[in-house]
């Protein structure tokens, strides 16, 4: 029972992390979308979006990212046999990604600190694409831990719809936002 309960706060967590990782690089977009406003309003918009990343970051992306770690290291504890599941080791090489991608949301709200108002260097566009990124690990993590061996044996039907899944998106992005830097 104890480690359903874990197993169900891991999950809990998880969705924390990723709502807030979400919403967090569409500051980042929002911000971007300022480069042509006039100055007063562009002023009080990026001072408030800089406010908004870093509160959501310190008060709930970190805080559930952490607990998330906590939990999913307490689940290998409890269940060792995981270690051993080829599942399991591609689900950690996409969480190693999902590491890269927190320490370049890291870096960019540092960077939002120190442009004191100025603009972000990244385009428009790349910065909509960067959104997709965890929706990508998302699908990824979650198909990986739901299939798990059945991974193995369907690996390049799933990897063909991942490619639909990433060229799909992809597409919808530049299309929604045709005409944007």
């Amino acid at each position: 029972m104890a480690y359903l309960i874990l197993k169900a706060l891991h999950i809990i967590f998880m969705v924390s992390y990723f709502a807030g990782i979400f919403y967090l690089v569409r500051i980042f977009v929002y911000y971007k979308d300022t480069d042509d406003f006039e100055a007063t309003k562009q002023k009080i918009l990026r001072e408030q979006y800089v406010f908004m990343a870093r509160r959501l970051w310190n008060i709930i992306t970190v805080p559930a990212f952490v607990l998330m770690a906590i939990t999913g290291i307490s689940l290998i504890f409890l269940n060792t046999g995981l270690m051993k599941s080829p599942w399991f080791h591609l689900k950690l090489t996409f969480l190693i990604g999902l590491l890269i991608y927190h320490y370049w949301c890291w870096k960019k709200i540092l960077t939002l600190k120190s442009l004191h108002g100025n603009s972000l260097n990244n385009a428009n566009i790349q910065l909509r694409q960067a959104n997709e990124i965890a929706t990508f690990l998302l699908f990824l993590i979650i198909f990986t831990v739901i299939l798990k061996a059945g991974i193995l044996a369907y690996w390049w039907q799933l990897l063909l719809g991942f490619i639909v899944l990433v060229v799909g998106i992809t597409l919808i992005v530049k299309l929604v936002n045709k005409g944007k830097q």
